[in-house]
């Protein structure tokens, strides 16, 4: 067992993992945050992305023991107490999920795709979000749901 320290969602977490641990899994089911979907364990689909240390990421293809001592946000640390935050209103609003197993994945990568360009195009959006995959919808409300986002945050 190695023992690690962090932050999750601004909580200050120690914990004793074996080496191989996955950092979805140590998300899921040590921390039981649920909201780190696992969709492929092979960093192809996007359900698990998170932020680590200001990043989007795809957690399933980090050890857990790599993010000793590292920052990282949820989905389930995104809102601030029951105010949605901006991307996750925009999604309900603009009707950007169905089934809601990549929605998760879909708005941390979103979030940091506005932070970093809040002018986005379509075309930006749409290459922005190559990394994560939604199997029910079109992408359009999708993309809908971001670039209304993008307007609240500050595009």
């Amino acid at each position: 067992m190695k023992s690690i320290n962090l932050k999750v969602n601004g909580k200050e977490i120690k914990a004793d993992i074996k080496p191989n641990l996955l950092l979805s899994t140590f998300l899921r089911e040590n921390l039981n945050l649920t909201g780190t979907h696992i969709g492929c364990d092979t960093s192809q689909c996007g359900a698990c992305a998170i932020h680590l240390d200001g990043d989007a990421v795809k957690s399933c293809a980090y050890l857990a023991i790599q993010v000793d001592g590292s920052d990282i946000t949820t989905i389930e640390g995104i809102a601030d107490g029951d105010v949605l935050h901006p991307m996750q209103q925009s999604f309900h609003e603009n009707h950007g999920l169905q089934c809601g197993f990549c929605t998760p994945g879909m708005v941390m990568s979103a979030i940091k795709l506005v932070e970093n360009n809040p002018k986005l195009s379509e075309d930006d959006i749409r290459s922005g979000l190559e990394g994560n995959i939604c199997r029910c919808t079109g992408y359009h409300n999708i993309v809908k749901s971001i670039k209304s986002a993008a307007t609240v945050m500050g595009g």
